[in-house]
C-alpha cells in the first residue's frame, strides 16, 4: 500500500494550506469580533472576494466536473482539501459548486437553476427536514396536490442550511400519499418569489438554519426535478452524496486544536514545572493525537472507496460516527488543558467546542450512524475484516 501523495496531489494540499494560513486565519479575531456582535462572521461581499481570489489560481468548484468548469477533483483529495479548510473557524468555502442533484436537471432548468448557481448568481438550498420528520426521512408530511397545470406545495421545513439566503429550494413533497417514500414523493425547484418564506432559527453556534413556511405554494410542472415520484431516490443521493465531508473537515480542526493543546502544555507552568510533564495532560494529548490517526484514515478510506466505484455507506456512516464523537472529545480535552483560559471568548477553543457539537447531529445523528453499521454488519451487507476481508 502507498500512502504517499503525487506531486500533483501535494502542490494542491500546499496551496490550500497556504491560502488559509495567508488568507483566512489572519481573519479570524475579526470573525470573532463580528459574530460576538450578532453580525455574519464572514460577510457575504467578503467571501465572494476570497472565493474570486482562489479563482484566479483555479480553485473553482472542486467536485465540479470540468465540463462545467470545476476541477473535477477526486474524493480523496477533495477530503484532504475540506481537512486544511477546516484549520480556520473562518465560515470560507470555495465558489463553483452546486447541489449534486442538480446536474439530474432537464436543460431548460439547467439553464436556470444550476449553471447560475454554480456561478454563484443564485443560492439553493435542500429542504426534506420538518418538524416532525428529521431521521425518518420517510416521514415527511409536506404535500403538493395537483391542480390543473399547476402544483400546489403546503407544509413546513426546519433546520434548513442556507435557508435564510437562498433564492431557490429543492423542496421535497408527498405527491401520493398510499406510495410514501416508495414513488410518492416529488422534488420540486420553487424560487422564492414564488411565495414561499423563511425564518431563522437561533442556535448555540454561529449556524443560522431556517423554518421554511409553504402555504398554497403554486408551482408550474416544469419545476419538477426529475419525475414525479421519484423524490425520495433523489433525497438519498444528496445525503449521501459525500458524508465523508464533515469528518474530513473536522480532521483539521482537531489538528489545530491539538497544536493549541501541545503548546500551551508546553507554557504554562504550575508547581515549577510545564503542564506538559504531568501525565494526565499527556495521556489527554496522546489519547488526541491517536483518535486524530484513526479518524484521518477512516474519512480518507471512505473517500477512497468513492473513487472506486465501491458502494462507500458504510465506510462514510463509521467515518461520520467517529469523527463526531472523537473530534467532541478531543476539542473537550483541549478546553480541559487550557483551564479556565480555554473556557473564556479570549481563546476561540469555545467557539470550535460549539461548532464541532453539530457534528453529532446534522446529517444523520451518531444513533442513525449506529443503527446503519450495526445493521450493515448483522445483516451481512458488510464484513468485519471490512475491504481487506
Amino acid at each position: 500500500m502507498d500512502f504517499s501523495l503525487s506531486v500533483e496531489e501535494t502542490a494542491v494540499r500546499d496551496w490550500v494550506r497556504t491560502f488559509v494560513q495567508r488568507e483566512l486565519m489572519p481573519l479570524e479575531q475579526e470573525v470573532l469580533r463580528r459574530e460576538r456582535a450578532g453580525e455574519p462572521g464572514l460577510p457575504g461581499d467578503q467571501l465572494h472576494e476570497l472565493q474570486a481570489k482562489a479563482r484566479e489560481s483555479g480553485f473553482w468548484g472542486v467536485q465540479t466536473p470540468e465540463s462545467y468548469g470545476g476541477m473535477g477533483l477526486s474524493a480523496v483529495m477533495t477530503a484532504l482539501l475540506e481537512a486544511e479548510l477546516g484549520r480556520t473557524f473562518v465560515p470560507f468555502y470555495f465558489g463553483g459548486a452546486a447541489d449534486n442533484i442538480l446536474f439530474q436537471a432537464g436543460e431548460e432548468q439547467q439553464a436556470e437553476y444550476l449553471l447560475p448557481t454554480i456561478e454563484g448568481k443564485r443560492k439553493s438550498c435542500f429542504a426534506i427536514t420538518e418538524p416532525g420528520a428529521g431521521s425518518d426521512a420517510k416521514a415527511i408530511r409536506t404535500t403538493a396536490r395537483k391542480d390543473g397545470a399547476e402544483w400546489v406545495i403546503n407544509g413546513e421545513k426546519t433546520f434548513i442550511t442556507g435557508g435564510n439566503e437562498a433564492d431557490f429550494a429543492m423542496v421535497f413533497a408527498v405527491t401520493d400519499p398510499e406510495k410514501g417514500a416508495n414513488g410518492g414523493v416529488t422534488c420540486f425547484l420553487v424560487d422564492r418569489e414564488m411565495g414561499w418564506r423563511s425564518e431563522y432559527i437561533d442556535t448555540m453556534g454561529e449556524w443560522g438554519p431556517a423554518s421554511l413556511i409553504f402555504e398554497e405554494v403554486r408551482v408550474p410542472e416544469r419545476q419538477i426535478l426529475g419525475e414525479v415520484g421519484n423524490g425520495f431516490q433523489l433525497a438519498m443521493q444528496w445525503i449521501g452524496r459525500g458524508r465523508y465531508l464533515l469528518p474530513a473537515r473536522a480532521i483539521g480542526s482537531c489538528e489545530r486544536l491539538l497544536s493549541m493543546a501541545i503548546e500551551h502544555a508546553n507554557t504554562r507552568e504550575t508547581f515549577g514545572a510545564p503542564i506538559a510533564e504531568r501525565q494526565a495532560i499527556q495521556w489527554m494529548i496522546a489519547d488526541s493525537g491517536v483518535e486524530l490517526e484513526a479518524l484521518r484514515w477512516l474519512v480518507l478510506q471512505a473517500a477512497w472507496q468513492v473513487d472506486a466505484g465501491m458502494d462507500s455507506r458504510h465506510a462514510q456512516s463509521m467515518a461520520k460516527l467517529y469523527g463526531g464523537v472523537k473530534a467532541n472529545e478531543i476539542v473537550d480535552r483541549v478546553m480541559q488543558i487550557h483551564g479556565g483560559m480555554g473556557y473564556t471568548r479570549e481563546l476561540p477553543v469555545e467557539r470550535w467546542y460549539r461548532e464541532l457539537r453539530l457534528l453529532r447531529i446534522y446529517e444523520g445523528t451518531d444513533e442513525i450512524q449506529r443503527r446503519t453499521i450495526a445493521r450493515n454488519l448483522l445483516k451481512g451487507h458488510a464484513k468485519v475484516g471490512g475491504v481487506l476481508g
